[in-house]
């Protein structure tokens, strides 16, 4: 008796030895390196987002090229992540996921590169871009040369200087290379997670991890926002020398900051996966679908515990079984349907997020700067606690797969819900003289292309491609003070401002009192400030409810298919959104962004460049018009698959897959595991009965 309780006190002690050092376990060291992983990911995803603008006008390129560029990260996952997650199940997942960190860093610091093989930033194509006393600025009545020619001398040697801007392919590489290092981090990540989290936790892991993440978008808003402001050849030029501010179209921040930064941060958070065991160390109570009721035995505990960690290595890692298991997810109707669903909302998201900061700023005259600071402060932290509010409620009310979707099908309809609210938002077009009126500024014109003179400029000899656009008293923009009719100004280099007087254009639109000036820069529309206000508060609902479901359908994903195949389901899942959504959506948004443009800027060898002003009614109706032309099936959808999922689980307590296995209700929490489907205990593994 008295062995027998010696040895009953020894087992017992043995097996609370784990519990008394379950928090220097490997599960939570690497809980801590993949939050930080999962920051610098998302800080490097946000800074490219936000740099889109600046990358437009530092390499003269549209929309449509910058949209490719920014798919280039989508591009580069797409070469290995359905391998990387199959596979990778197989290997040393932190040590892989480490790798990805590393080069994920490499790929960041060589999208900065360009910046300093480009030599620097000219914002104007005359000679001397830091003179206003270049007579092309002003009004010379009778002037008999030409304006609109420039001799073959310059034109060549601006075209040697202009070829530089192929260097946006750089951008474009190092922006893959980010993307193949990015990615072993989520779908290894997660099925770590899945794998070896304490029982009912994975939800409520995965919504940290996701809130955790939201550090990085934070900082990456913030950082873009001061680097915006910075001039880009900061460092390398006299600053007083530059007329042009962060409100001006030609306008470039120091971009190339924030992807140094976030390199060196990325190749840090690489570090400690190369520490981490493949396998963390856990008491048999921790793991998931246990094999019965009762505390195993040392020596049974580590035998189950052999067996459940070689769980996905049942499938052959052979190519006949790769193509088995897909063909398995494949024919399952719940992932098919949710697969086209998220595609069409990622898709949305996507595209809708890479051009926000362009749609900001058109719509609502915000700078760069003012646009991701608003961003970052207001709306990340709300999705921050929207993420976080969802894992909880999920394991709160212990919800079913049904309920799960419900969940997500009533956040996404909520954010569709003020995504048609925006449509009342959108302003009116700038008061543009040659561009959206005539140049006397009375009068609407029916096409922005070739404006007539009017007859208080057309002895000006002016260029109209040059574009240093002035606002006169009149509330009127004009492309430059010789179109607006400005004869004479005054630079007052103290006060940084230019006036410019005796501008005849402005004299004729009706304005009667003043001298008729006007100072450099665009115009602002106080009725779109105010409708600035009411976006932002849409936008922090919208991003609320949005993040809300995103926990919701990650986890949809994970339970619609067998355990075996889940990292094989996450890593098609990415293949197909990062195929059709992640490198197309920016392109097909990019390219119907740029039909809206109505001024364009052009290079020295007189190719089209960047654009200057977009049609604000127009870039607003196709923006928004995109996104719920894509948001609209996917709600249908949602109805779909939730009418699926009740037809194929016939009743709340006992539901049955195609695959075989028995699915219950997560309230069960002996008889379920991580991924919803049915554990059959030791004692009923030869009964067919329902629970």
């Amino acid at each position: 008796m008295d062995q027998t309780q010696h040895s009953s006190k020894a087992a017992e002690a043995q097996a609370s030895k784990p519990e008394k050092t379950r928090h220097c376990d490997g599960f939570r060291m690497f809980l801590a390196a993949l939050s930080f992983s999962y920051i610098c990911k998302a800080l490097g995803g946000v800074i490219m987002k936000s740099s889109i603008t600046q990358i437009e006008r530092r390499f003269e390129i549209p929309s449509s090229i910058s949209g490719f560029i920014d798919g280039g990260f989508e591009i580069g996952n797409l070469l290995v992540i359905v391998f990387v997650s199959y596979f990778g199940s197989k290997l040393h997942r932190p040590k892989l996921i480490g790798t990805g960190c590393f080069i994920m860093g490499i790929g960041s610091t060589l999208t900065a590169l360009p910046h300093f093989f480009m030599g620097y930033y000219r914002y104007a194509t005359e000679n001397d871009i830091s003179s206003l006393g270049n007579t092309t600025l002003t009004c010379l009545i009778n002037q008999t040369t030409s304006l609109n020619e420039t001799t073959p001398e310059i034109v060549e040697n601006g075209c040697v200087k202009g070829s530089r801007s192929y260097m946006w392919i750089f951008v474009l590489m190092g922006n893959m290379l980010r993307g193949i290092g990015e990615t072993p981090i989520v779908p290894l990540g997660v099925s770590y997670i899945d794998d070896f989290a304490k029982e009912g936790r994975s939800s409520m892991y995965l919504g940290t991890l996701h809130s955790i993440a939201m550090i990085g978008p934070i900082l990456g808003f913030t950082m873009s926002s001061v680097f915006a402001k910075l001039y880009v050849d900061i460092g390398y030029v006299d600053l007083s020398s530059i007329r042009i501010t962060p409100q001006d179209a030609r306008w470039v921040g120091a971009w190339w900051l924030g992807f140094i930064v976030n390199g060196l941060l990325c190749i840090i958070s690489s570090i400690p996966f190369f520490f981490l065991p493949k396998i963390p160390k856990r008491s048999q109570k921790e793991r998931k679908c246990s094999a019965s009721l009762y505390v195993l035995k040392p020596d049974e505990e580590k035998i189950h515990m052999t067996n459940l960690t070689k769980q996905e290595e049942q499938a052959p890692a052979n190519m006949t079984g790769f193509l088995r298991s897909l063909k398995s997810i494949l024919t399952n109707d719940l992932y098919v349907i949710f697969l086209i669903l998220t595609l069409l909302q990622i898709s949305s998201f996507i595209g809708s997020f890479t051009y926000i900061f362009k749609f900001i700023e058109q719509q609502f005259d915000q700078t760069a700067s003012q646009a991701n600071f608003v961003l970052g402060i207001i709306t990340l932290p709300t999705m921050t606690t929207g993420m976080f509010l969802g894992g909880y409620i999920i394991k709160k009310f212990k919800l079913t797969l049904v309920g799960i979707t419900k969940l997500a099908f009533f956040t996404s309809s909520v954010a569709y819900l003020f995504n048609l609210l925006y449509f009342l938002l959108i302003c009116e077009n700038k008061a543009f003289a040659g561009l959206t009126l005539t140049y006397d500024g009375m009068n609407p014109v029916d096409s922005h292309i070739d404006v007539p003179l009017s007859y208080c400029n057309s002895d000006c000899s002016c260029d109209k491609n040059q574009w240093e656009p002035v606002c006169g008293e009149n509330g009127v923009t004009y492309i430059s003070p010789c179109l607006a009719g400005c004869k004479s100004f005054r630079d007052d280099k103290k006060l940084n401002n230019t006036e410019f007087y005796d501008c005849s254009c402005i004299s004729d639109s009706g304005f009667l009192n003043g001298n008729h000036s006007a100072h450099l820069g665009e115009c602002q529309r106080d009725k779109c400030k105010t409708k600035y206000k009411y976006y932002i508060i849409f936008q922090v609902i919208l991003s609320f409810f949005t993040a809300m479901g995103s926990t919701a359908v990650m986890l949809i994903m994970m339970k619609c298919v067998q355990p075996e195949l889940k990292s094989l389901a996450m890593g098609f899942h990415s293949l197909v959104i990062r195929t059709l959504g992640g490198i197309l959506a920016p392109i097909y948004y990019g390219a119907l962004i740029d039909r809206t443009c109505i001024k364009w800027s052009f290079t020295s060898c007189g190719a089209r460049g960047a654009c200057r002003l977009y049609n604000s009614r127009l870039f607003g109706i196709i923006y928004l018009g995109l996104n719920i032309s894509l948001k609209t099936p996917a709600l249908f959808l949602y109805v779909v698959l939730i009418y699926v999922m009740k037809k194929k689980f016939k009743t709340n307590d006992n539901k049955v897959l195609e695959n075989g296995r028995k699915f219950t209700d997560e309230r069960n929490a002996e008889s379920v595991n991580k991924n919803g489907y049915y554990c059959v205990p030791s004692d009923e593994q030869n009964s067919e009965t329902p629970l």
